[in-house]
């Protein structure tokens, strides 16, 4: 019967898929449960910000068109700050993904960042002896895979006895990586195997999405195979299969029955949280990177005038506070000044206006509907604690915020940063549907669990290791499966 002939193939596919991805997945979800804890290495902003000494007014003697007009470049600069490089001030223009650097304090332009002063950065960052600190090769490895990482070579890498390791960036300064024995061993057991982030795989982009994309994908067939075949073979009220025992309306006994069971009633989890990783690399394309792009720009512009920031010298917003850096940004069309204290304090000095703490929302709102035309704003609010499409585990997505939607055919939403007028996130139709296939499916990012914990980590962890055991009755059937088969080809295992 053709019935018959299908719940066969149907079976020796999911049987077969099983036997060559159950690893896997049980790789999967125990690197899943350590990165719930555990995160890959990687320096923030917010990390260099936190580690970044107090700006000396007294040492800032060039403007910043002064020090511009040492650079004679060709283009014009799309982001300025003033920050502090080796206990320097340092005025840092960048031009795209390029950056050039001129020392606020004589004018001197940064062609290369030495050996020594590498050092000397690398141990202020880590407070250790820079005297005991050894160089190592520059070379791309595993802690260097991260695009933001590559770009930023070459890079001087130095490490100390404790473990600590440093990458120093030698075109601008900054330590664009910093890792632990303990964040590498993390890493290892976490994000590495689970993101199949292998130096060897990982350089190649292209090889490493397509190679993760294709492995889900698999997985997801299986999974979703091994539901039917379980619905089809399960029988709760006739009972019809016998064992020495009794009865039973599962066909199976020992490992597989427990992987038939824990299948029925985990494996929607297991089939939906492996689709969802899929998603996560955005297959074809599929799905966009955020909402139309005209509102997002017109907040801020894209380039710089130094002859905007000529009535407010730094030196006076930095008298006015302890701050760390100042970022030179022309913000709704007026020049500004962005005091930095620390990642969660900031401060807004318009040039020619008084100091404020945050931009109004209300010019912010008519700014993007402005931008939005023909289409208008439908709804403002301002945001203070986190919802559905703005939510961060760790806090660190900025607060408040103020929320625009428009009546554009996508229903466009965007999340303005009222510190910094940035567009923090935006979505339109189809990025809320990804929105909810991957980190909702995958993570569980749900306000209210992360309101809550640990409410969120009984809950993820309880199906991490319901998925957990699910694989490894998967992995042992398959070693079975295999030994059996060897057996009968006269293969010793």
């Amino acid at each position: 019967m053709l019935i018959v002939r299908l719940r066969k193939y149907t079976i020796l596919t999911h049987r077969w898929l099983g036997v060559f991805f159950c690893l896997l997945f049980a790789v999967w979800f125990v690197s899943g449960i350590v990165l719930m804890y555990c995160e890959f290495p990687v320096v923030s902003a917010r990390d260099r910000l936190q580690r970044a000494p107090v700006l000396d007014a007294a040492k800032v003697r060039l403007s910043p068109a002064e020090a511009f007009e040492k650079l004679q470049p060709a283009d014009t600069p799309t982001q300025v700050h003033l920050l502090t490089l080796d206990g320097r001030p340092v005025y840092r223009f960048h031009f795209g993904r390029s950056r050039m650097l001129v020392f606020a304090d004589n004018g001197e332009v940064l062609d290369t960042v030495s050996a020594a002063v590498a050092r000397r950065i690398a141990a202020s960052w880590t407070g250790l002896d820079a005297a005991a600190t050894q160089f190592l090769t520059s070379e791309l490895d595993q802690w260097s895979v991260l695009p933001e990482v590559r770009r930023a070579a070459p890079y001087w890498k130095q490490a100390w006895l404790n473990g600590e390791e440093v990458y120093v960036s030698q075109e601008t300064g900054e330590v664009v990586q910093h890792t632990t024995r303990a964040s590498r061993i993390g890493a290892y057991f976490g994000a590495i195997p689970h993101w199949l982030y292998f130096t060897a795989l990982r350089k190649d982009t292209a090889l490493w999405a397509n190679t993760v994309t294709w492995l889900a994908a698999a997985g997801s067939v299986m999974s979703l195979v091994g539901i039917v075949v379980g619905l089809w073979l399960y029988s709760p009220s006739i009972k019809r299969y016998r064992f020495p025992n009794g009865r039973s309306s599962i066909p199976y006994a020992g490992q597989k029955r427990l992987h038939t069971i824990f299948g029925l009633i985990f494996g929607l989890v297991v089939f939906t949280w492996i689709l969802s990783g899929m998603f996560s690399m955005n297959p074809l394309s599929w799905s966009p990177d955020s909402a139309a792009e005209a509102p997002v720009s017109t907040l801020r512009a894209d380039s710089w005038e130094e002859r905007a920031f000529a009535a407010l010298d730094p030196r006076t917003v930095l008298r006015a506070g302890q701050y760390r850096e100042l970022e030179l940004a022309q913000v709704l069309g007026r020049a500004v000044y962005l005091a930095k204290e620390s990642p969660d304090s900031l401060s807004i000095f318009p040039v020619g206006s008084p100091a404020r703490d945050e931009f109004d929302a209300n010019v912010i709102a008519r700014a993007i509907s402005a931008a939005a035309a023909p289409y208008q704003v439908a709804e403002t609010r301002r945001v203070t604690r986190y919802e559905p499409y703005y939510i961060d585990r760790h806090f660190r997505k900025p607060l408040p915020a103020l929320f625009v939607r428009l009546n554009d055919p996508e229903q466009s939403i965007y999340y303005v940063d009222l510190k910094t007028a940035r567009v923090v996130e935006s979505y339109d139709g189809r990025s809320r549907l990804a929105r909810w296939l991957y980190h909702g499916l995958h993570s569980m990012d749900l306000p209210w669990l992360y309101r809550n914990r640990p409410a969120w980590d009984i809950t993820v962890l309880a199906l991490m290791a319901a998925g957990t055991f699910l694989s490894i009755t998967s992995v042992v059937i398959g070693w079975r499966r295999l030994r059996q088969k060897a057996r009968q080809a006269n293969i010793v295992v």
